[in-house]
């Protein structure tokens, strides 16, 4: 009787636990079914148990399994041009939401109506900023902090920042001159990321630590918590493993930065300066906001407040992942779509000759002499903005508020909710074909045609750092950093992506672990399959959307 009495006893919190889980699915899907029913376009598929997470695995597994999952969405978005919006329902992984690619309805989200970002956006970044951060904040806490920083990211600081840029991308060079001379197959994005790594250094703690000769604590630790991170990869989120590893590594990168704040505030009590406020760094400015808000002067302050270092840490890793990791994807990028377009890549060098002389290896002192000169490389300009076009590397997601709506494009009204969310699709609003004539063409002329030409772009389809007042912070230190490397390589090196020799090399098969993965349903994608859309660099699932296999290549000195 007593041992029947402590089953009870165990199984009732049990059995009130899946009753509940049950009520709360069936309440959801009711939910959806009522908006499926009022004709709100939806995959077809949708089903009380599993929303339209299966829908979602048959477009996943058309694609190579380390694929980004924006490339299924685009792929599943194509069946809805005629509205460019509809209800993709996938919880509980995430809230359902609509899926957006008309132009309009993004900037009713992001500017019209600023939306707040999503519920689930601080559990997906978590890991890598440690708690709350700008890119999840609430709007007020968000605007509070965004003023702090905004002079670190003007426009006068970027160029008081650029003879630091041109110092990394110097190396940058140096590194490729040796895979150049060497012969060597080497992997782009490894040398990119390293890059990108040592600028933003220096702007969030203007530290030196030369990460492209060396290994530093910060970015090795922020390296790992990175390649165990998936904002949507089953196979990474299940991993036991991961959340351990994330721990580990994030109080790593805490200490280091909680010993830079103490550094830093010893120094300003000492008065140790940076220069001008507008050339000093994020951890600067934070310092700075951290006595305004305390009414203090330095000489009077004591030590920093615990919960303010803690939250500038949060923003610290924020900046460190967003600088280092989508630009660096962004640069591969480039060298890709100019390496398939030998006709833009001569248009490049000859702008480059005639802005700044036939002398490449004369342009970077020129740059630090005469900076303004980078504002007159308009066709550069216009590849990158081209680039970020069609490989978006970031997107956004917005939370729905009762009592509002989106419109499409023929003025149906979608009804927002508290519990349903809003994805702008960055990869089909940039290659909307009804927005861009000749949408999958890589056409750098589109950015320099005159308002009420066929190619003129729209303003409002164009969202690689969003729109609003939530868009990216960093979009011109990004500019910069990606002319300032095209200046410096693009008439010195020749890169070539060296696919089939790497796959020649690295044969793609599935072991044990990967194997029972996929039977269990953790693991999607084709195993076999190496191209989307016959694409080789197709964007994966590591975090600021990477090219496959890191970009394999060959660089050569241009004669």
């Amino acid at each position: 009787m007593a041992f029947a009495n402590i089953l009870v006893t165990l199984c009732l919190p049990l059995i009130g636990a899946v009753a509940y889980g049950l009520y709360v699915l069936y309440d959801h899907r009711s939910r959806i079914n009522r908006l499926r029913k009022q004709g709100i376009p939806m995959p077809k598929g949708w089903n009380w148990l599993t929303g339209h997470m299966l829908v979602l695995s048959d477009y996943v597994n058309r694609l190579p399994s380390d694929a980004n999952v924006t490339l299924a969405t685009r792929e599943l978005a194509s069946e809805y041009t005629d509205t460019e919006i509809f209800l993709l329902d996938v919880w509980p992984v995430s809230p359902a939401q609509y899926m957006v690619f008309y132009p309009e309805a993004a900037s009713q989200a992001t500017t019209r109506l600023n939306l707040p970002k999503t519920v689930i956006q601080p559990r997906f970044m978590q890991p890598i900023t440690g708690g709350p951060s700008m890119i999840s904040m609430a709007p007020a806490e968000w605007k509070a902090w965004r003023s702090i920083f905004n002079p670190g990211f003007s426009a006068g600081s970027m160029q008081d920042l650029l003879p630091e840029v041109i110092n990394s991308v110097q190396v940058f060079c140096d590194k490729l001159h040796e895979k150049a001379s060497s012969g060597q197959l080497f992997c782009l994005d490894d040398l990119t990321t390293r890059l990108t790594m040592d600028v933003i250094l220096k702007v969030t703690l203007d530290a030196d630590l030369d990460h492209q000769n060396s290994d530093n604590l910060l970015a090795t630790a922020l390296g790992h918590i990175t390649r165990w991170h998936s904002f949507w990869d089953p196979r990474v989120r299940a991993n036991p493993i991961r959340p351990i590893v994330q721990w580990y590594y994030g109080r790593v990168m805490n200490k280091s930065i909680r010993e830079e704040l103490d550094r830093r505030f010893s120094e300003m009590k000492k008065g140790v300066h940076a220069g001008p406020k507008r050339a000093k760094s994020i951890i600067a400015l934070a310092l700075e906001a951290y006595l305004e808000t305390k009414n203090e002067k330095i000489s009077e302050a004591t030590k920093l407040d615990d919960h303010f270092a803690e939250y500038v840490t949060y923003q610290i890793r924020l900046f460190l992942f967003a600088g280092n990791d989508t630009t660096s994807s962004s640069i591969v990028y480039v060298y890709h779509l100019l390496s398939k377009h030998p006709e833009a890549l001569t248009q490049v060098r000859q702008e480059h000759d005639a802005v700044l002389g036939d002398n490449p290896s004369a342009a970077s002192q020129l740059l630090r002499e005469r900076p303004a000169l980078l504002n007159q490389c308009a066709y550069t300009m216009a590849v990158i903005k081209e680039t970020l076009r069609l490989y978006p590397p970031a997107g956004t997601m917005r939370q729905g508020r009762d009592g509002l709506s989106l419109t499409d494009r023929h003025g149906n009204m979608y009804p927002l909710a508290d519990d349903l969310s809003i994805t702008i699709l960055h990869p089909s609003i940039q290659q909307n074909p009804r927005v861009w004539p000749r949408a999958d063409e890589f056409l750098p002329e589109r950015w320099l045609v005159e308002a009420g030409h066929e190619l003129y772009p729209d303003p409002a389809a164009y969202r690689p750092f969003e729109q609003g007042p939530r868009n990216c912070i960093g979009q011109t230190l990004v500019y910069n950093e990606m002319r300032v490397v095209l200046v410096m390589t693009a008439r010195r090196f020749e890169i070539r992506p060296a696919y089939d020799e790497w796959d020649a090399m690295n044969p793609q098969t599935d072991g044990f672990v990967a194997r029972l993965a996929r039977s269990a349903g953790l693991r999607g994608g084709n195993p076999g399959l190496k191209t989307v859309d016959g694409e080789r660099a197709y964007q994966t699932e590591k975090a600021g959307t990477h090219p496959a296999d890191g970009y394999p290549c060959r660089a050569t000195l241009v004669a």
